[in-house]
């Protein structure tokens, strides 16, 4: 019965030695550790922890954040986890899914993580709904303006240049030229 650690930070200018302190204070047997955001689903160290485990092994990670990405990925490792008969241990919020009482307070915590993630969207959405309102363009400019679209017919009507000429001169890409040239129809 393996105490495996994890450990992971979202970018690389963050350091992992508060977490790795904790997890070897803890006794971890084996360190897992990354610098992958916790919204990339690519995670190779968590991937390889996960196989790693064994029937009657504890994970320990620091902190719920530092494992899963939203409440329905950290319910569908501790589903992976229960599958293999791995417990979970988190260090800082006194959680461990050995007793009921563990995966109850892991459950609501994957609730609230959940709900404060559904307020943090809605309020995005007002943000932008109300700055729609008060006539924000959002996106990229487009490349083909009335006087772009202008220059474009008079380069090819007066100079007689070609589309690669026109491209190379614009710094437009093809199509976008053709586009330019075929709005004088």
């Amino acid at each position: 019965m393996a105490l495996v650690g994890y450990a992971r930070v979202s970018t690389l200018g963050q350091s992992l030695d508060v977490q790795k302190e904790k997890l070897e204070a803890a006794g971890v047997d084996k360190l897992f550790e990354e610098k992958k955001s916790g919204v990339d689903a690519n995670r190779p160290a968590l991937k390889q922890c996960l196989e790693y485990l064994r029937e009657g092994d504890t994970m320990v990670i620091s902190r719920i954040d530092r494992l899963a990405r939203s409440a329905e990925d950290l319910l569908r490792i501790v589903r992976e986890l229960e599958d293999k008969g791995v417990t979970l241990r988190v260090l800082d919020q006194s959680i461990d899914t050995r007793d009921a009482a563990g995966k109850a307070f892991l459950g609501m915590l994957a609730v609230f993580a959940e709900f404060e993630t559904n307020i943090r969207k809605e309020r995005q959405m007002d943000g932008i709904a109300k700055a729609k309102a008060k006539g924000t363009k959002f996106g990229r400019k487009p490349a083909l303006t009335d006087e772009v679209v202008a220059s474009i017919r008079t380069m090819r009507e007066e100079g007689e240049l070609t589309v690669p000429e026109i491209m190379s001169k614009t710094g437009l890409s093809k199509a976008t030229v053709y586009r330019a040239l075929s709005a004088q129809e």
